[in-house]
């Protein structure tokens, strides 16, 4: 019943053609991914149709393609290498182990509904690890675009090694290179609706490569596994669980943003809403089927997205096809996968790269904010050449720290102490009514408004702290929570140390304007023992009103 529920019976037609449209498109990628990621071609496949599957059957957004993306394949890729350092042995079940732990957090998050959580992070963060991934995929992709395997080392050691092999390049695969480059740079648009780009590029270079130059002339992805991949089990030991934790929350939580902002792109073309929950669930049963079977893991594809929408899609029936299709291929077509050079599926891969870097961004980024634009190239800087973790959390606590302070700034802003002897700027109760502003610019009633506006958290508190200072002669104060919506722990503290602070110096306090919220929070703070149930009053022009007869009445 359920597969039912996924298919729009209206729009088969269309949902068909979308599903192998993307598959088209999916094939040269999975290829380029697997064998960029070490794990060998049949894991990009794998991984291509296990995530694909699973996503289409059990995601929230209909028409989105999963597989393995270049943000997954880049990290996928650090977390291979630095297993199989650690454990030459056992590094591989390890990095598989991750990918499936990778997606029991997705589903996890799902089942805890973090969906609309997970992309709240500041832009500049994005794009900076989002832009420093693709810079990855650019350096660790030239040593096989230059005719040589990787020499290890992650981007460090591409980077080292890169000057000896520019010097000795293979020179008919970097040529096989640079044609799959030209073809995805230069194909004109009005062609790309009949052929992809990807698969054009991977079928000339194959070409040229058999037909031209021969076999033994150039690297070949080499011979692919037929059948059903085998389960690959957890394996790993006590002092190597923490490694695994620590990568797989990495993958997961990258898997969730880059999915979950392929979603709002597909509800924008479908003019739909995904359900973020539900998708988490689906990608993570993707990646968890992947891991299972040696796949990569995978995530929303935005290019595999757009064109299945733009052929037609509708519902998950294109995804359905599009993993059914992958199939056929790993079953009857892996000898004409064999034949692939290597050199083509880098330049593949290095297009993904350059298509990642968020290059609309970064030429701007200075004139719309210089300390955000130095966020984002510090977190580039920070992935690219430490790790994606270290870069995330630092910029995260950099960018948060920066708006939290200008956030106190702002609401500092709303936290003035009017009618006091220091300051009688009628321009300061503007928003007063005639009657308010007559009681609170009368120096002889001796009333104070502690005016208070917007949302208050923590940012208000040193605000709030120093207008205490300015209570000395205030004989009644009227605390104006009128435009407050939300009061904050630390800000709700800081007016009951103004309030009690107040009372002690023998000044009648009055409430005006709670709201649900705000009453509540301080009666758990007990302020009705120095501030009396009669002095919380709805409207701040009856509490001025109180304030003025009830000084007058204990002046007799």
């Amino acid at each position: 019943m359920r597969i039912f529920n996924l298919i729009a019976l209206n729009n088969i037609k269309g949902d068909l053609f979308g599903g192998v449209t993307a598959a088209v498109i999916a094939l040269p990628m999975a290829l380029a991914f697997g064998v960029a990621s070490g794990a060998g071609a049949e894991a990009g496949l794998y991984g291509a149709v296990l995530v694909g599957l699973f996503a289409s059957l059990f995601g929230g957004t209909p028409t989105l393609i999963s597989e393995p993306t270049g943000p997954m394949t880049v990290v996928f890729t650090a977390i291979i290498i630095s297993m199989l350092a650690a454990s030459p042995e056992n590094g591989m079940a390890m990095a598989f182990t991750t990918v499936m732990l990778a997606g029991l957090f997705q589903i996890s998050f799902g089942l805890l509904k973090l969906g609309r959580y997970v992309t709240m992070m500041p832009y500049m963060v994005i794009s900076g690890f989002m832009s420093g991934i693709g810079f990855i995929l650019i350096i660790i992709q030239m040593p096989a675009l230059l005719g040589y395997a990787s020499p290890g080392g992650g981007v460090l050691g591409s980077l080292h090694a890169l000057p000896e092999l520019v010097a000795r390049l293979q020179p008919h695969e970097t040529g096989l290179g640079l044609l799959a480059l030209a073809i995805l740079f230069l194909m004109p648009k009005r062609f790309q609706r009949f052929v992809p780009p990807q698969l054009l590029a991977l079928v000339i270079g194959t070409l040229l490569a058999v037909f031209v130059l021969g076999s033994g002339a150039y690297r070949a992805i080499g011979e692919i596994p037929g059948g059903l991949p085998s389960i690959q089990p957890p394996s790993f030991s006590a002092d190597q669980w923490q490694t695994i934790v620590v990568n797989a929350l990495v993958l997961a939580m990258l898997g969730a943003i880059d999915a979950l902002l392929t979603s709002v792109i597909a509800d924008s073309l479908t003019r739909t809403n995904h359900d973020s929950n539900k998708e988490l669930i689906g990608q993570g049963m993707g990646n968890l089927a992947s891991g299972l079977f040696g796949g990569l893991p995978g995530a929303g594809a935005t290019m595999g997205t757009v064109v299945n929408i733009q052929t037609g899609a509708r519902s998950a029936l294109s995804g359905i096809a599009r993993a059914l299709i992958l199939v056929v291929v790993v079953f009857g077509a892996s000898a004409l996968v064999e034949v692939i050079p290597k050199a083509v599926l880098a330049g593949i891969a290095i297009k993904v790269g350059i298509d990642i870097i968020d290059w609309t961004f970064l030429r701007r980024a200075h004139k719309v904010s210089p300390r955000g634009a130095l966020i984002m190239y510090g977190v580039i800087a920070m992935t690219v050449f430490i790790d994606l973790i270290t870069a995330v959390g630092i910029g995260l606590f950099v960018a948060n720290i920066l708006t939290i302070r200008r956030l106190a700034d702002l609401q500092s802003e709303e936290v003035r102490l009017i009618g006091q002897p220091s300051n009688k700027n009628e321009t300061e109760c503007e928003n007063a009514l005639p009657e308010e502003k007559k009681i609170i610019l009368d120096p002889s009633n001796g009333v104070a408004m502690l005016c208070l506006r917007g949302p208050l958290i923590f940012g208000a508190a040193k605000a709030i702290t120093r207008q205490r200072s300015n209570l000395a002669g205030v004989r009644s104060l009227v605390v104006d929570m009128t435009s407050v919506p939300h009061l904050g722990v630390t800000a709700a503290l800081a007016v009951e140390d103004t309030i009690r602070e107040a009372v002690q110096q023998g000044c009648n306090v009055y409430l005006a304007g709670l709201n649900p919220q705000t009453k509540k929070r301080f009666e758990s703070l007990d302020i009705d023992d120095v501030v009396p149930a009669e002095n919380w009053i709805a409207k701040r022009v009856d509490a001025l009103k109180q304030a003025v007869s009830d000084r007058a009445r204990l002046s007799k």
